[in-house]
Formats: structure tokens, sequence, C-alpha cells
């Protein structure tokens, strides 16, 4: 068993979780049970599918937890990317969100390829 506290996708993750709440608390009030609710659903399944994914006793089912993770990752992506088409956000207010979750994308990715060829 790992300790996920210690990795630092789900630090980053968890970095994001705060990031996309405190945007979120900028849309709309009819979007409470919309768009924010999907977006704030959607981001924490990021860092907690990360800590699942460390109690897991296989390498298969660890992987598996950071596929589900990088699919979240990639929603919540779209859901701001949704946000700003409908000019809730602009660009400036969204760059910072998405360094972020780039560099997760990219932290996840290296370590499901770091699992598959262990």
């Amino acid at each position: 068993m790992r300790n996920f506290r210690q990795l630092e996708i789900w630090k980053n993750g968890i970095e994001i979780v705060k990031q996309v709440y405190i945007l979120s608390q900028h849309l709309p009030s009819e979007e409470k049970f919309g768009l924010r609710s999907q977006l704030t659903r959607a981001v924490v399944s990021i860092p907690s599918n990360i800590a699942e994914g460390c109690s897991r006793n296989s390498e298969v089912e660890f992987k598996r937890f950071l596929e589900i993770a990088m699919g979240s990752l990639f929603e919540v992506e779209t859901q701001l990317t949704i946000s700003q088409e409908l000019n809730f956000f602009s660009e400036k207010d969204l760059k910072n969100i998405f360094e972020l979750l780039n560099k997760e994308a990219k932290m996840i990715n290296s370590l499901i390829n770091k699992i598959k060829h262990s």
C-alpha cells in the first residue's frame, strides 16, 4: 500500500480542487445544480481516485485508478472550456488552472507509463 499523501500528483490534485472551488463560486447562481455541481464533483474525483488507487494491492489496479483520475481531469478541462465559451470566465481567469491541469496530466501519464513498463 502506497502513502498517497506523499505523491506529488495527489498534492497537485488537491491544489486543483481548491482552485476550481474558488473559480466555481463565480459561476452564475442558476448553474448551482448544473455546471458548478458537475465541475466540483469531477475535480474532487481526481485526487480521490489517486488516493483510492494507492490502497490497491496490484499495479494493474493502481494504474486503472490513475486512468480514471485522468478521465476526471479531462472532464474538468472540458467543463472549464465550456464555461469560458459561455463567457462565465475569461482566458486570463483560467490560465493558472489550465497550467495546473496540464502539469497534473503529465504527471499522471508519466506514472501510468512507468507502471506499464515495470
